[in-house]
């Protein structure tokens, strides 16, 4: 019983540190202008649920999803989303979206990672100030009624396997 405790605390841990769906995390972006971080990931994928349930929420306890609009998506119930976000390849994948001044800017890591990876990843994308490809734009929410559109990404590192 103790560890079911455990496991529920961490996921409301998560979920209190910002964990939204897609279009909560666009709003939140399109309002304070905090880059977007996404999870994608699928139930039966070992890494994904760890990195949900147990990775992301050390993250959110040492405040660095707060910098963030962060969501997760799932694969598999928000399949047409999770591809545009994904551009092929595996999961678990957590892509940040940040602009710059010359546009959006995309971030990758692929496959299960550390809670040190993430927190570097995460402040690594709010530092940088590399020029961006204008041409890189998130998915717009919602996706009611019509296809939302998200353009092909050129920078996909910091890439990591898992």
């Amino acid at each position: 019983m103790t560890s079911f405790a455990l496991s529920a605390a961490l996921q409301l841990s998560l979920l209190s540190a910002g964990a939204n769906t897609y279009a909560e995390a666009h709003k939140d972006h399109s309002e304070t202008g905090r880059p977007m971080v996404i999870l994608v990931g699928a139930e039966w994928c070992p890494a994904c649920v760890q990195m949900k349930n147990t990775v992301l929420p050390q993250v959110a306890r040492r405040g660095v999803l707060q910098k963030v609009a962060f969501a997760t998506v799932n694969a598999d119930n928000q399949r047409s989303l999770a591809q545009k976000l994904m551009k092929g390849g595996s999961i678990p994948q957590l892509i940040m979206y940040r602009r710059s001044g010359n546009g959006w800017k995309r971030h990758l890591l692929v496959g299960k990672q550390s809670p040190e990876r993430i927190e570097a990843f995460i402040n690594q994308g709010l530092v940088a100030d590399e020029p961006a490809n204008p041409t890189v734009t998130p998915v717009s929410q919602p996706m009611a009624g019509g296809e939302a559109k998200a353009q092909a990404n050129q920078d996909q590192s910091p890439k990591s396997g898992g």
